[in-house]
């Protein structure tokens, strides 16, 4: 199998997130160290159109990540790793600003999508509070 289709990680995490997302794809990959920081993985020439633009959308999802994450690490005054676009319920948006080690976290187990309606929701709740038993019917 021909694999010149390559894509860079720096953080560990990520590069699984992108192998597993390829992975549930029935794409076959192989990863390894580069020679002068980060991971390589490879993915077959021969994806399909509708394949390759759907890799190509995660990839470029896991490297805003990456950039936040590489920006985190490089500024010491920086309190933000994460900014997570919400849209409130009157249709105003904003941005969510997660602390690092709760950044980190979501992104090794969420998907941005995922994150993005975690923190819309939590948003929500706090706009438009439910009193009561948390037992009860939504």
């Amino acid at each position: 199998m021909n694999m010149n289709n390559e894509y860079i990680f720096f953080d560990p995490a990520l590069r699984d997130r992108f192998i597993d997302f390829v992975g549930g794809h029935g794409i076959t990959s192989r990863s390894h160290s580069d020679p002068v920081e980060g991971f390589v993985v490879q993915l077959p020439a021969d994806l399909s159109d509708d394949i390759e633009v759907a890799v190509e959308n995660e990839y470029d999802a896991l490297m805003d990540l990456q950039r936040d994450l590489l920006d985190g690490v490089e500024d010491e005054d920086a309190r933000d790793l994460m900014g997570v676009a919400v849209t409130l319920p009157d249709g105003q948006s904003c941005i969510v600003r997660l602390p690092p080690v709760y950044g980190r976290r979501l992104i090794e187990h969420f998907s941005v999508e995922e994150i993005h309606d975690l923190v819309s929701v939590i948003a929500r709740a706090v706009i438009h509070p439910v009193t009561g038993p948390l037992c009860r019917k939504m």
